[in-house]
């Protein structure tokens, strides 16, 4: 599911960026073995957790009219956390122009929030037949507590970066289907052998 996110966050982009035919879209570390040929753009997914502030832990129950129900447990909601770099492209991975960097940043901000909630009509795979909707967090805490940290270990320059959280439901299970009770039978059993 987190490959049909990516597609679908490149369909986005491709779509909705000026000149989007021409940029690449990357899921890489933006490490310091990144490099572009052309202008770039990098999704780095660097956390998946459960979204536990939307839990629904009751199942849902859909009646029938054959006097049948189907259980169906409710999806779990995940926040997929991705932080999004803009390379101007010029071969060797190094920004010579933080005005393009900045330009492109700013296309990319301009397009998330046009679209706070990710179009139907560009979902890929198993998250097209999903029923919630999947929606876009910028500008808020993300789960990347120290940036400078992040930067060390990928060996690189501290870049600006962008940080998104996509929420996206997963099914846990298949849907469970059982007859429902629609009468009642009781039984009496009379002791005769019991003593006034």
């Amino acid at each position: 599911m987190l490959h049909e996110l990516d597609q679908t966050l490149a369909a986005l982009l491709n779509r909705e960026l000026p000149g989007g035919d021409q940029i690449t879209i990357s899921f890489a570390a933006p490490d310091d073995q990144f490099s572009a040929d052309r202008p770039a753009v990098d999704l780095y997914l660097y956390d998946v957790r459960e979204n536990s502030e939307l839990r629904i832990n009751e199942d849902f129950i859909e009646r029938h009219d054959d006097n049948s129900a189907t259980r169906i447990r409710p999806p779990a909601r995940i926040d997929a956390s991705y932080l999004i770099t803009a390379w101007p492209g010029t071969g060797d991975g190094q920004s010579s122009s933080s005005e393009e960097e900045h330009r492109l940043l700013s296309e990319i901000m301009r397009v998330l929030l046009r679209f706070p909630v990710l179009p139907r009509e560009l979902l890929k795979g198993s998250l097209a037949r999903q029923d919630l909707p999947l929606p876009v967090g910028m500008f808020q805490q993300g789960r990347l507590r120290n940036p400078e940290q992040f930067w060390q270990a990928l060996g690189g320059k501290p870049r600006v970066a962008l940080n998104i959280t996509v929420t996206l439901p997963i099914e846990v299970g298949d849907p469970e289907r059982h007859p429902l009770v629609i009468e009642r039978e009781f039984r009496l059993h009379v002791d005769t052998q019991a003593q006034p």
